[in-house]
């Protein structure tokens, strides 16, 4: 049989305290304050057939089939329906504000930072001995050894090992940038002269070089970007006070019962 622990809003808000989580919290806040207000000057609403779809969207993501499913999970975040209403509102709500935005100025900005979406496909080997990475890339060079070869005897980590040192489709942010820019000046597919760095000697197959193009999935996430970083902005231009309600602090309600 399990015991119950009783838990209050005010060992709820210690607690934060206690993990430096409160800043987090507050800019999570204050961002949605932002978010409803520029909504309301905008004149920008969410109608009850958004609200049913993103509802629908949010429960398949969790999984949530069975009614019985979705209120489990209710309970499980001590959400009511309106809180969970309020919920989906609110992500509806980020979206329409950021398209409101952003939407228009999404093409320019692609064309204008074309080469931070240029992406490259690579195989990485990294090495203590810059010598030894010289070697083995002149063996490339002159057909002695391919690099999946060499991959599987200097590449520690298992998975790695197995699939020839393969780091995916990168963009040029995802590399250093003294290895950034060797890597989008080679001509694949190739293999570029060792790069020492602090972290060991890269040795480096680029298999592919891929041109951008601003498919939807692109688009959405530069206007998430975009978005993100007007939202920083605002935060840091405002002065935030907070306050805690000492009558919420030492009140315990139903929601804060939680079975141990």
């Amino acid at each position: 049989m399990k015991k119950t622990l009783s838990i209050s809003s005010k060992e709820v808000i210690h607690h934060l305290k206690m993990s430096c989580n409160i800043p987090q919290v507050v800019e999570e806040i204050t961002i949605q304050k932002i978010i409803v207000d520029t909504a309301n000057s905008a004149g920008i609403t969410v109608t009850e057939d958004e609200l049913q779809q993103e509802g629908d969207r949010l429960r398949f993501a969790k999984k949530l089939v069975k009614a019985a499913d979705t209120w489990a999970w209710l309970k499980a975040h001590h959400l009511n329906l309106d809180e969970f209403e309020q919920l989906v509102r609110n992500k509806i709500l980020s979206e329409k504000v950021a398209h409101h935005l952003f939407a228009d100025k999404v093409e320019s900005f692609f064309y204008q930072n074309r080469l931070d979406f240029i992406t490259a496909a690579t195989y990485q080997v990294i090495l203590d001995d810059y010598d030894l990475a010289l070697e083995l890339f002149y063996a490339v060079q002159e057909d002695e050894l391919t690099f999946p070869e060499i991959a599987r005897e200097y590449v520690p980590d298992s998975q790695l090992r197995l699939s020839g040192g393969y780091r995916g489709i990168q963009q040029r942010t995802d590399f250093r940038p003294e290895i950034a820019a060797a890597v989008f000046a080679a001509t694949p597919p190739e293999i570029i002269k060792p790069i020492a760095t602090s972290k060991g000697v890269y040795l480096i197959w680029v298999e592919e070089i891929i041109q951008p193009e601003l498919t939807e999935d692109l688009h959405k996430q530069i206007v998430t970007d975009l978005f993100d970083s007007w939202l920083q902005q605002q935060v840091q231009q405002m002065e935030i006070i907070t306050s805690f309600d000492s009558k919420l602090d030492n009140q315990v309600t139903e929601d804060s019962l939680i079975q141990a």
